[in-house]
């Protein structure tokens, strides 16, 4: 699926640099709403030389940060000229970790927007294989500055 110049700008404006981004397609995008993303596991990020020598995982709190950096996005995408700024993952809710991926695989990360307060937003989601088995889900809030 190719990427449009709207998703690739959207992603762009992750403050994480690209070793420790972990969505590699924006593929979906309703401002305010939702959005899905996916990336692969290549095999080379530096955190699994220890997770685990000679039988990489991804560790589940990397799962956990996909899912925070698409409702990064997906917090962004409704705010028009005044995002928050200094988004950072505040709070992990209710997340359960139901499988695990090797080098290789692909993760499709869904986002939905639950809730907004000043400040804060309320992110619910899934994480998926490619043939849509679950791997994880459940909630994080971000914040930010007004």
């Amino acid at each position: 699926m190719s990427q449009t110049s709207e998703h690739f700008q959207a992603l762009s404006a992750l403050p994480h640099g690209p070793s420790f981004r972990f969505l590699d397609e924006l593929t979906e995008l309703i401002p305010g709403t939702s959005a899905s993303a996916h990336w692969t596991l290549k095999g080379d990020e530096a955190f699994l030389a220890g997770h685990f020598p000679g039988h990489p995982l991804l560790p589940g709190v990397i799962m956990i940060e996909s899912l925070a950096q698409l409702g990064g996005v997906l917090a962004q995408s409704s705010r028009g000229e005044r995002p928050l700024k200094n988004v950072r993952l505040t709070a992990v809710r209710q997340f359960k970790i139901l499988g695990s991926i090797t080098p290789g695989e692909t993760l499709l990360i869904h986002a939905k927007q639950e809730a907004v307060m000043p400040g804060l937003v309320q992110i619910s989601g899934e994480i998926t294989r490619l043939d849509g088995s679950k791997l994880a889900m459940g909630s994080v809030i971000l914040s930010g500055e007004e």
